[in-house]
């Protein structure tokens, strides 16, 4: 419905680019352009004719009523939210977000409230199959000026964790901490690849090295049973990238989970998971958005960690290896917004999410799109395993 005498919404457009991001470009008919990411990692052109059904609602309307299009794209259907929805939905939020933040001439962050802080710290991830190639990364890391690093837990797990399986796990997170000494930070992701018995038998192996998080160490339809892993352990647990709304959260939360993980590109966007980092401080907990996908995500994330209290730390994906066929400062006009200082990412001041999109890149990339999908794993019997 247009509204008379306002700005409206005039054209909603979707690009799938390399390496497996969705972007969102929303216009109003007064020449702003907001940009959001709506990025599912293996389903992009799926993701991308959710947004496309959504713009017959929202062409036409007006693009400062942030809060009720995100109530009616996630409560005016009957069937609601799940990943692909959820992803949608968050694509369209976060370039509400900036449309609004541009035509105020303030980040998003100042709309949240203001900022809480003035940098954010940032983790890289590093792979390597052995402890000497885990050791090489990490130092790569330190080298761009990062004070932390995530690592996964191991490859191909199997459901019983034989003895050598998990000691090739502790012997990589003792060569990351021997790089990284006591004063920087390592986390584990288990991948949802560890049945719940088997990270209850690793989790006391790693205390002594002092991980900073394990992450995810059985998968999110197995949330009811995480409360047992928490139990197991002094160390934090974390999870929740595949996790889309404040309902999901609340159970982890209540079972003791110490740092929620939301995708903004996942979760509903920047509205969503303002409210899920508020249901974590109820609980103690902290908000380490999940975030290894392109620039739009990364600069909600930081714009939402800027403007809470309990954010711990950021994902970020610069330079990482899976980036195959496109970076993510490869997007942008200027890539000094991101630019690491002490390993932090210093207080964004641009309006809107605060970073200026190269459209005509997104749209050269958007061309040659072919799409993306993670590859299928198998135990040695032949069944599936947990990639």
């Amino acid at each position: 419905m247009s509204v008379a005498g306002t700005s409206v919404i005039e054209r909603v457009e979707t690009f799938p680019v390399a390496p497996r991001w969705l972007f969102v470009r929303i216009e109003t008919s007064d020449g702003i352009v907001g940009w959001g990411e709506a990025s599912l990692e293996g389903y992009a052109d799926v993701v991308k004719a959710a947004v496309d059904q959504f713009s017959g609602y929202l062409v036409g309307t007006d693009p400062s009523t942030i809060e009720d299009h995100w109530q009616v794209l996630t409560k005016g259907q009957f069937y609601r939210f799940g990943a692909v929805l959820a992803s949608a939905v968050a694509g369209v939020d976060q370039a509400l977000w900036d449309i609004l933040g541009k035509r105020l001439g303030v980040p998003v962050h100042e709309l949240l409230g203001g900022a809480v802080r003035q940098s954010i710290r940032a983790y890289g991830w590093v792979g390597g199959d052995d402890p000497s190639e885990v050791a090489e990364e990490i130092s790569a890391q330190l080298d761009v000026g990062l004070t932390a690093v995530k690592m996964n837990a191991s490859g191909k797990m199997s459901r019983s964790g034989s003895l050598a399986e998990l000691n090739m796990v502790v012997a990589r997170v003792a060569s990351a901490r021997e790089v990284l000494g006591d004063d920087r930070d390592v986390a584990v992701d288990c991948h949802g690849r560890f049945a719940l018995a088997t990270a209850r038998r690793l989790a006391p192996l790693l205390e002594p090295l002092h991980p900073f998080f394990i992450e995810e160490p059985v998968v999110p339809e197995n949330s009811h049973v995480i409360g047992h892993m928490v139990d197991a352990t002094t160390i934090p647990i974390a999870l929740g990238e595949r996790l889309y709304s404040r309902q999901e959260f609340l159970p982890v939360l209540q079972a003791g989970v110490a740092v929620v993980q939301p995708d903004l590109s996942h979760a509903g966007g920047i509205s969503e998971v303002r409210r899920i980092a508020a249901l974590a401080e109820v609980f103690d907990a902290s908000i380490a958005p999940h975030c290894p996908l392109g620039p739009l995500a990364l600069a909600a994330c930081l714009q939402v960690g800027f403007a809470t209290p309990n954010h711990l730390i950021q994902e970020q994906s610069i330079g990482i290896h899976y980036n195959d066929g496109a970076e993510v400062l490869d997007y942008m006009l200027d890539p000094e917004p991101f630019a690491f200082v002490d390993g932090h990412f210093p207080l964004l001041t641009g309006p809107g999410l605060g970073i200026t999109i190269d459209e005509s890149a997104v749209r050269a990339a958007a061309k040659l799109w072919d799409g993306w999908q993670n590859p299928i794993w198998r135990h040695t019997d032949g069944a599936v395993a947990e990639w």
